[in-house]
């Protein structure tokens, strides 16, 4: 094929919820890599990696989520073309899950792919339940049928069928 077309993926999700774990599973990136982030293991400045699917390259901006840092965010949302909604599922929709959907929503964007991460933490029958709480929360929005993937960065599971879902996520952008 010819040149890769170049998207911005926006991170999104609470800030326990693993987030930055999933990026470097995904790309071999460790978007975290100011000592003051590493020291407090929260993201603090937009991360920055780089994903390359088939016939995409994705610059992945890990969103900041917390409250002081939303502003720092919005900073560096504008051109952002495709959301990755990161939930964990071990721990369900929170408050600033919600928050981060609106952040999301107010981009005016039109795919996404929602990503249920440490996955290898709860059974079978929890993540159903989580899957179903999450399909609820964004019923209305731009992710209302976006696929859910379920991963662990800690084991490997459900990255490379994130990618694929990532690449028809973009994919959907053309019509």
């Amino acid at each position: 094929s010819g040149m890769a077309i170049h998207l911005i993926l926006g991170t999104a999700g609470h800030i326990d919820h693993g987030k930055t774990a999933l990026v470097r599973a995904l790309t071999g990136v460790d978007t975290d890599r100011l000592p003051e982030e590493k020291k407090r293991g929260i993201t603090i400045d937009l991360g920055f990696a780089e994903l390359s699917l088939e016939d995409y390259r994705l610059g992945i901006v890990d969103v900041p989520g917390h409250e002081r840092f939303v502003r720092n965010m919005l900073a560096g949302a504008t051109g952002i073309d495709l959301a990755m909604f990161v939930i964990a599922a071990d721990d369900s929709v929170k408050p600033q899950t919600r928050e981060h959907l609106e952040i999301l929503r107010l981009l005016d964007l039109r795919a996404g792919v929602i990503v249920l991460t440490k996955c290898d933490k709860a059974d079978a029958d929890w993540i159903d339940l989580v899957e179903a709480e999450v399909r609820q929360l964004v019923k209305d929005t731009f992710l209302a049928d976006a696929a859910i993937v379920r991963t662990s960065a800690t084991t490997g599971a459900g990255i490379e069928q994130l990618k694929e879902e990532l690449g028809n996520a973009a994919e959907s952008l053309k019509h």
